[in-house]
């Protein structure tokens, strides 16, 4: 199994007037729409501990989430032993028991507990309820431990990032792990820079969201000097019809038609509001997934538009690397095998600079099926033992690593026939 090692990630290219908008949207709202009156953070050193059986892994990933923290957030965060107090408890629960809690959630974090009993308990009670929270003292973070490396560390970013920061998620995000289209898995340098935001020593726990607002220009003047001043600037929110038509196509649970349904009303709500960022290619991502072995024109033309509109856009080449794949398969499903090893390339760096090791493995796998299609069988077979080292972290169990090969060789013609 291949692993990624912690590295830097570049500042974000946007407007600091852009970035305060999306700060307070972030801090001071939750994915229901509900307002949060006041800044809530830590105030002090933040400690960190773990509970619950766990792999050796897990250990390791959240070394090197913290030391990320620590120098590219300036959050003066560190680990104890599993049996101290903490003010972050990262209770690691089998898959089964949280979702059976939490449907559909594949990880979470909870204000105001210390575990997962003590969740159990207070779920429904006021100390639980995000709304009543002025300054943070006590998190739990809730983690599956019985799922793919890559899963538990994608996890591991997002809900220790929220434990600490924003709540929110904003599908206008386009690099940000702080969005449900989940393109972007371990913290980018646009979330650091909103997590350092948080602990700037001019903002503190209880503020209300026109004091921040009144502040953030110094704040981002001086964390993010590149982006101008930091004027928070008017951004309409996405309409609720067009997020109600996307969490639809994305629900596992509804029937595929009305998936489906969904999916084209997401793209016709885009379109007619005039967008060509990453909510109309999200919609048409969604929409070409949906299609797929059943309208397979549909699809296609689908991927294509949004490969083409996340290319235009300036930090948004992970997102045109999900693209690529479908669009790479198509292509060696075709014969084409130059064709999709051209695609590959194009979006390798991407992925990797991303550390999304499924997609690695699933893009070097269609390159190592192509090379076979053109008869370099031994460059073939040296792509393919790469991809694998990748797929053990992304997929996890040898099981689902071979079937995921199983699934890329049966695209390639040679193998049909």
């Amino acid at each position: 199994m291949k692993a990624f090692h912690a590295a830097a990630r570049p500042a974000p290219e946007r407007p600091n007037g852009q970035i305060a908008t999306d700060f307070l949207d972030l801090v001071f709202e939750l994915e229901s729409g509900r307002s949060l009156p006041v800044l809530s953070r830590f105030e002090g050193p933040v400690s960190v501990r773990v509970v619950g059986a766990r792999p050796q892994l897990l250990d390791a990933e959240l070394d090197r989430l913290l030391a990320r923290l620590r120098e590219e957030a300036q959050i003066d965060i560190s680990r104890v032993a599993g049996r101290q107090p903490a003010s972050i408890t990262l209770e690691v629960v089998p898959k089964r028991s949280l979702q059976a809690l939490v449907p559909g959630a594949a990880c979470f974090v909870a204000p105001n507990v210390s575990g997962w009993s003590e969740y159990r308990a207070k779920r429904n009670r006021p100390e639980t309820d995000w709304t009543q929270l002025t300054t943070r003292r006590r998190m739990a973070v809730f983690i599956p431990g019985d799922v793919a490396p890559q899963e538990m560390r994608d996890c591991l970013h997002e809900e220790v990032a929220q434990a600490l920061g924003p709540v929110n998620d904003l599908y206008r995000l386009s690099d940000s792990v702080f969005n449900d289209d989940n393109f972007h898995t371990v913290l980018t340098g646009f979330d650091m820079l909103i997590l350092r935001a948080v602990y700037a020593p001019e903002l503190h726990s209880g503020m209300s969201r026109e004091t921040v607002a009144a502040r953030l220009p110094e704040v981002l003047a001086r964390l993010n000097p590149a982006g101008g001043t930091g004027t928070p600037t008017d951004r309409a929110p996405s309409p609720r019809a067009w997020k109600d038509a996307i969490e639809t196509a994305l629900a596992g649970g509804s029937p595929t038609s009305v998936r489906r349904a969904a999916a084209t009303r997401a793209v016709d709500m885009a379109r007619a509001n005039g967008w060509h960022d990453t909510r109309l290619a999200f919609s048409l991502f969604a929409l070409g997934r949906l299609n797929l072995g059943i309208n397979s024109d549909l699809a296609l033309a689908a991927f294509r538009e949004a490969e083409a509109i996340y290319d235009s856009l300036p930090d948004t080449r992970l997102q045109a690397a999900h693209m690529g794949v479908q669009l790479a398969a198509h292509a060696l499903s075709l014969g084409r095998g130059e064709r999709a090893m051209a695609i590959v390339d194009k979006h390798l760096a991407a992925v990797q600079s991303a550390q999304n090791a499924a997609l690695l493995a699933t893009l070097l796998m269609i390159k190592a099926e192509a090379l076979a299609l053109l008869g370099r069988d031994a460059e073939a077979q040296l792509v393919r033992l790469d991809s694998l080292g990748w797929a053990r972290y992304g997929f996890g169990s040898d099981d689902e690593v071979g079937a995921r090969l199983m699934e890329i060789a049966a695209i390639s013609p040679v193998n049909r026939s």
